[in-house]
């Protein structure tokens, strides 16, 4: 399994691109934009993108998905239903942090939770639900590899300063489901540089 990490959108999102090279599926996760480049480096390589996967809905990790909708709408978009309130209030979320930009509502194409079974190739996506940052926030793990959106960070959480934020809510989902990964477990936050979970037990401040 290969995975490459793009920083896209106006506050540089961690956009990752899975790849298995025996089924030549791919996967994108928090598509904040660069869709166009993305989509050229995998049709070169023979990559079939199978759907998008959303850690949550904030408008800085869906950004670049307007444009798949708009040209590419069979490329499924997958979210949790609690956080898709945040495609309809994109316009509004860009304005609140002073952007400008024109948006079209998204509609996501299926909601998923702990309970759906996703898969790359012949390797199920675990998915865990991680409140906290957002109410629908999710975190996806899959080959020793955790994609935990903007819920944890190199020693640091999501904020829980939003509308739908809960202070307490993402320590529990962080104490006690993503910290029952191995500690070894390399952990792909929705921004800045990767951690470990073992790092993430034994320095974050936040969490002791």
């Amino acid at each position: 399994m290969e995975l490459k990490n793009y920083v896209t959108g106006p506050l540089k999102v961690n956009t990752y691109v899975l790849k298995d090279d025996i089924s030549k599926e791919a996967i994108i996760i928090d598509l904040g934009g660069s869709f166009s480049q993305i989509k050229n480096e995998l049709d070169k390589e023979g990559y079939k993108i199978k759907f998008i996967l959303n850690t949550h809905g904030h408008f800085d990790h869906i950004l670049g998905e307007i444009e798949v909708q708009k040209n590419f709408p069979e490329i499924p978009i997958l979210i949790n239903k609690s956080d898709s309130i945040h495609y309809n209030n994109m316009h509004n979320e860009l304005k609140m942090w002073g952007f400008n930009i024109e948006t079209n509502i998204l509609t996501p194409t299926d909601y998923i939770d702990e309970n759906s079974k996703i898969t790359i190739g012949d390797k199920e996506i675990k998915i865990f639900e991680t409140p906290g940052h957002s109410k629908g926030s999710l975190s996806f793990y899959i080959d020793n590899k955790l994609f935990s959106g903007d819920t944890l960070f190199l020693m640091s959480i999501g904020r829980t300063d939003f509308v739908d934020g809960d202070y307490e809510a993402i320590i529990s989902s962080i104490k006690e489901k993503l910290f029952t990964l191995p500690d070894e477990t390399k952990v792909y936050p929705g921004h800045g540089p990767s951690t470990t979970i073992l790092n993430e037990k034994q320095k974050n401040t936040y969490l002791r």
